[in-house]
């Protein structure tokens, strides 16, 4: 008789803001993480906002009222609740009450809900008895003073009623007041992937590899991966580019996108710079694989880990990262081991490293090999379900195995 799954019959409701095909790292997460908890055994849902107005694109971008429609992603039960307006960031969801109420009615084990997530944050803080609660705090609100201070206090309510609230580094919780708060419930939960698309490439992810080996023409091919937002230091990777050589490839979609245009035909690399938009994940695998290095130049919290880190890692590319203070961004990919770290907004900075790449002989191949080995060891999925679950054990008063026992995330650890 086999061993039973970790997760066997343990009912799981995730909360997130948006679900894929909608873009974003948070997004991402949760599918990987449902679906992994699901392979684990775990009944897994998750309730959402519906980002798209006729079941197409990726966007978050509001452009009407859209459906709610209820779909499966494998094993996970996707709701995703029609959006009648967004308002400063927060989308107004006319069917959120009764969709939660009902589904909690059902019977549910464990409530994850995955912050900044303003209106989950506030349908939670309204229902009396919550089942056992369990957030995951993607990062502190940084930009949106005003907002972030408004919606402060409703945030502390509903994690002082939370069982764990979960880091996805230990890295992050120094930096982060609201974690230092609530510190004796913090527990530490990397963000992993599906290795095995970036591992064992399909044929397709082949093929595209090949296009953009042909494209860069033997030169240098630089690789940014993310939304087009003022975080993800995009014109210090351009600002880069005017000192070294090659093509910059810039995967994602955002506000900044026509600003960034004019800045790279300010600096005279307008024609070394490709804007691809949306990839999908064969053309996004091929450019990863293709590439001579992932560019990482975040300048602020807002970035508290790079999934894309984690994609390229998996493929063996070196990673060219930022010394973030109190943020993941540099945990994910180590500084010499699998890859180089820079200051924040050091342009000169990222263009050295750049050139170390290219003209120290063995270095980007060493950190090649690290960054494979970093990924296998660490940012699997599997690995972070398992501990998933773990932290949910540890939460509801049961047995955790010893060999997923979570660790202990607490203000002042490195």
């Amino acid at each position: 008789m086999s061993a039973p799954m970790a997760g066997a019959g343990l009912r799981v409701l995730h909360l997130g803001k948006f679900y894929p095909p909608a873009s974003g790292g948070i997004e991402s997460h949760v599918q990987t993480l449902a679906r992994a908890q699901a392979a684990l055994g775990a009944q897994v849902e998750v309730l959402c906002a519906n980002h798209s107005v006729d079941g197409t694109g990726t966007s978050h971008e509001f452009h009407g009222r859209s459906p709610t429609r209820e779909d499966w992603d494998g094993l996970v039960r996707v709701v995703r609740l029609g959006r009648a307006a967004s308002v400063a960031r927060m989308d107004v969801l006319p069917q959120l009450p009764g969709t939660l109420r009902r589904m909690l009615a059902r019977g549910v084990d464990v409530v994850h809900v995955h912050t900044p997530n303003p209106t989950m944050v506030l349908a939670l803080d309204v229902v009396p008895r919550l089942p056992p609660l369990v957030v995951t705090h993607h990062s502190d609100v940084i930009r949106q003073r005003v907002a972030g201070a408004l919606f402060r206090p409703f945030e502390a309510v509903l994690y002082a009623r939370a069982r764990r609230v979960l880091a996805t580094s230990e890295a992050y919780v120094p930096g982060s007041p609201l974690l230092r708060a609530f510190q004796s419930k913090v527990r530490a939960l990397p963000l992993g992937i599906d290795l095995a698309p970036f591992l064992h490439p399909s044929e397709a992810a082949r093929r595209e590899e090949a296009r953009w080996r042909e494209l860069a023409a033997g030169a240098p091919l630089w690789l940014m991966v993310g939304r087009l937002v003022y975080y993800k230091g995009l014109f210090t990777a351009l600002e880069a580019l005017a000192r070294v050589p090659g093509r910059l490839v810039v995967v994602g979609v955002g506000q900044l996108e026509a600003q960034a245009r004019e800045r790279a035909r300010a600096l005279g690399v307008e024609d070394r710079v490709t804007w691809t938009g949306y990839l999908p994940p064969d053309a996004l695998i091929g450019a990863y694989r293709a590439a001579t290095a992932l560019w990482f130049p975040s300048n602020a919290r807002s970035e508290a880990y790079g999934l894309s880190q984690a994609e390229a890692l998996a493929c063996g590319l070196p990673v060219l990262n930022t010394a973030i203070p109190h943020s993941g961004v540099p945990w994910v990919s180590r500084h010499e081991e699998t890859g180089l770290t820079v200051p924040v907004g050091d342009a000169e900075a990222l263009a050295r490293a750049a050139r170390r790449l290219l003209e120290e002989p063995g270095l980007a191949e060493r950190l090649g090999h690290g960054a494979r080995a970093r990924a296998s060891a660490e940012l699997r999925h599997d690995v972070m379900a398992t501990r998933s679950l773990a932290l949910y054990a540890e939460a509801l008063g049961r047995p955790v195995p010893e060999e997923s026992a979570p660790s202990r995330a607490v203000a002042g650890r490195a």
